[in-house]
């Protein structure tokens, strides 16, 4: 609304202009900061428990508060839903990753435009929002530059970004995207992801600040401690001979620090180890060494990350905005299992549901950390991350869900350095930062109606530690496992993939007396156990929890009904940029034929077509005059080279796949048609790449060793094509999708 009316007469002279005035926050409303971690168990950071030196995170803590009673979903998508909407995960959307929308109006892959984020809503009042590092929160079908882009980062409310779209990516070569545009990584040896991603920050904040006293938000979500666990060589090397003791006595040791440090209260029971979790005493000497060196590059990990938020910390003291800066760090979920039993060095092999042995790893330990390998540690240091709770990311049991929080905010919270023990879940986030700043949850937004903000602020314990709780009731699902927390108790279930839900069985726990779920109540309480079961099923129908859904990774290769990207032809050009691992052509399990037209001189070589890196994914090449197909099945190198030499002039360079049986085929190399080599080939059963696409360079971690990066094809590259065969079964049986429901549900 304009402050007066204008006025239009023949000239300006006689005629009385009006201005809007400019949206503006209310008057002292407070910067904004939110780190999400990513993967960091409730007991990793060191002031909540662990040997860990996080010296910038404990000085918030020490000026702030620690919330050792906050909960999350167990895993990254839906909690990030939660977090920026301050709706639950179903409620919006989001029940599985953002990777693919399933069909069902709680699995969509994007949190609904019905439930308007903080950025949106704080852009809308004046502030500035910035957004760093993993995304997650796009279907990963639309993140190619094609689009669309309705659910990227600048779409939802943020006004800049530098970061990624998927789950997790490489710290040293990250697959970067600015805005809204896709970037080839750095090509600096010293690049480092969670330094580049705070650089980015304060340069957004500077120049925000260079035009404008207006507040900013700044949502910083680390890629860190999701693996691949990297970090610079002497932060790996800082915690060597740290973890001989094994994940028993340093759990032990977590444990008893916490008791020290208030974390967990003086009568909580460490848990017993997980199911799987053998005795560090029963590993075999090589299992201790690979094991303990994993944690120590985990530590570095997460010590180099804290370094980096101290830099964040010390911009904005120096700049004096932290004093009136809301600073919230949270996890998105518990420390992960998905290293398996003995730990992982590649995790494409997770994904393909392959166990790796300390056998085949061990020759490698000295690069563990670094970037020629995606690395996970073992459970059992999982389990230690989460300490003293039970279990770990994905799972409904509080070690998948009860998570570190810290607040910090020196304007408005005088009882620095207090534990706060209130129940709250990171839907509260959203209507604490609303409170904070002095607005409410807009009724409509941008002309479309909004559903209730479903989370209840914080704000009321900041300075109240004995406030009585206002989260008292809070449902669990995820991969169907189940739970629900209501007024003091909470039941819970793990469930077995392909059983009926009915034979799930429930225990019950009573967590003001259990902090770490030790005693399973339910025999002696059969109705608390019933009136929470039935609790969860009322929770179920008011948030759009069902149907459940058990399916895992099949899911991660279904494609949307009608999806370009499922066609069977695809021409790139030159000059195309990087394409994330989603929008490739999906080779799996199917005879394909990959062709790319040339034009050579002598000497010409580089790298045609790239998918993947040196971890697993394929490349056709050029190099000594000859034409090379390579494949990595897991950081084994198959490679296939022409017989003859390819001369000068125009000429069509393929590589086809002819399929033979479920995953394996002839590859044939042919110039211009002519046979010129081939070899047998075994493809991954599932994911073919933990990195996409580029074409005309291999500007990644390379996927074979014959060259070094970027390796950019110096001959005149036209287009490169990829023809797809029909001969495996459609995708809807591999995800278990029964046609004919489908055609009911029409």
């Amino acid at each position: 609304m304009s402050t007066a009316k204008q006025v239009v007469r023949v000239t300006a002279a006689e005629s009385t202009p009006a201005w809007n005035p400019p949206t503006v926050p209310p008057p002292g409303a407070p910067n904004v900061v939110l780190i999400v971690f990513d993967d960091t168990g409730f007991s990793h950071f060191g002031c909540f428990g662990s040997d860990i030196e996080t010296p910038n995170l404990d000085r918030l803590a020490a000026r702030g508060l620690r919330y050792n009673n906050f909960h999350t979903t167990a895993l990254c998508s839906p909690t990030r839903a939660c977090l920026l909407s301050g709706r639950n995960h179903h409620s919006v959307g989001m029940r599985f990753l953002s990777n693919t929308d399933l069909g069902f109006s709680n699995s969509r892959g994007v949190i609904s435009t019905q439930a308007a984020t903080i950025p949106e809503v704080l852009s809308s009042i004046g502030y500035g929002t910035f957004a760093l590092g993993k995304w997650h929160l796009a279907n990963m079908e639309d993140c190619t530059p094609a689009g669309p882009y309705d659910h990227w980062p600048l779409q939802r409310g943020f006004q800049r970004f530098y970061g990624f779209m998927g789950g997790a990516t490489d710290q040293f070569a990250p697959e970067l995207v600015i805005d809204n545009q896709q970037v080839n990584p750095p090509d600096d040896p010293g690049y480092h992801l969670s330094e580049a991603l705070v650089e980015q920050a304060i340069t957004m904040v500077t120049g925000h600040r260079s035009a404008t006293t207006r507040p900013f938000f700044t949502y910083l979500a680390l890629g860190a401690t999701h693996s691949p666990h990297q970090a610079p060589q002497a932060w790996l090397d800082k915690y060597r001979g740290c973890y001989d003791e094994g994940w028993d006595v340093v759990r032990a040791r977590w444990f008893a620090r916490q008791k020290e440090l208030g974390i967990v209260p003086p009568d909580a029971e460490l848990s017993p180890r997980n199911p799987g979790v053998p005795a560090w005493s029963d590993l075999t000497d090589d299992q201790r060494r690979l094991s303990a060196r994993m944690q120590e590059v985990f530590a570095g990990f997460l010590a180099h990350t804290d370094a980096q938020i101290g830099k964040l910390i010390g911009f904005l003291e120096e700049t004096g905005e932290l004093d009136n800066t809301l600073l919230i760090v949270v996890s998105d979920n518990g420390a992960s299992q998905e290293g398996g039993h003995e730990g992982s060095l590649n995790g494409l092999a997770d994904f393909n549901r392959f166990s790796q042995r300390t056998g085949d790893m061990i020759a490698q330990i000295d690069e563990i950390g670094g970037p020629n390998l995606y690395n996970n540690y073992p459970r059992g240091w999982a389990q230690v991350g989460n300490t003293p709770l039970r279990f770990y990311k994905q799972n409904t049991y509080e070690g998948g869900v009860r998570d570190p929080m810290i607040v910090h905010w020196s304007a408005r919270i005088s009882s620095a350095g207090e534990i706060r023990t209130q129940y709250h879940h990171a839907v509260d986030v959203l209507p604490t930062i609303l409170e904070c700043v002095g607005i409410e949850a807009p009724g409509s937004y941008r002309g479309i109606a909004q559903m209730p903000v479903e989370g209840v602020s914080v704000a009321y314990s900041f300075n109240d530690p004995a406030a009585p709780d206002r989260h008292t009731t809070q449902y669990f699902e995820m991969f169907g496992h189940r739970g629900i927390y209501h007024d003091g108790w909470k039941a819970v279930t793990m469930h077995r993939p392909g059983t009926s839900y009915d034979e799930d069985r429930w225990q019950l726990f009573n967590m003001r007396t259990d902090f770490a779920e030790c005693h399973d109540l339910a025999a002696d309480h059969p109705d608390k156990l019933g009136e929470l079961i039935n609790v969860w099923w009322r929770e179920a129908g008011r948030y759009n929890v069902l149907p459940l859904d058990d399916r895992g990774a099949e899911l991660f290769v279904l494609r949307r009904p009608g999806s370009e990207l499922a066609r069977s032809r695809f021409r790139f050009l030159p000059r195309t940029p990087h394409l994330d691992r989603f929008g490739m052509p999906d080779i799996r399990n199917r005879s394909h034929r990959i062709s790319a037209r040339v034009t050579m001189s002598p000497g010409d070589q580089g790298a045609l077509v790239t998918c993947g890196s040196r971890i697993g994914g394929h490349v056709l090449y050029v190099q000594q005059g000859r034409f090379h197909y390579a494949y990595s099945y897991l950081s084994s190198l198959s490679t296939v080279t022409s017989d003859i030499e390819i001369g000068p002039g125009d000429h069509t360079l393929t590589a086809s796949f002819a399929k033979t049986d479920e995953h394996v085929g002839t590859m044939t190399l042919e110039i211009d048609g002519t046979a010129c080599g081939s070899m047998p080939l075994q493809l991954l059963p599932w994911r073919q790449t933990m990195y996409g696409m580029d074409i005309g360079a291999d500007r990644g971690s390379t996927v074979s060793t014959s060259y070094t990066a970027p390796f950019e094809f110096t001959g005149k590259l036209h287009h490169v094509d990829y023809e797809l065969g029909d001969d495996r079964a459609d995708l809807r049986a591999a995800t278990r999708i029964d046609n004919e429901n489908e055609v009911a549900a029409q």
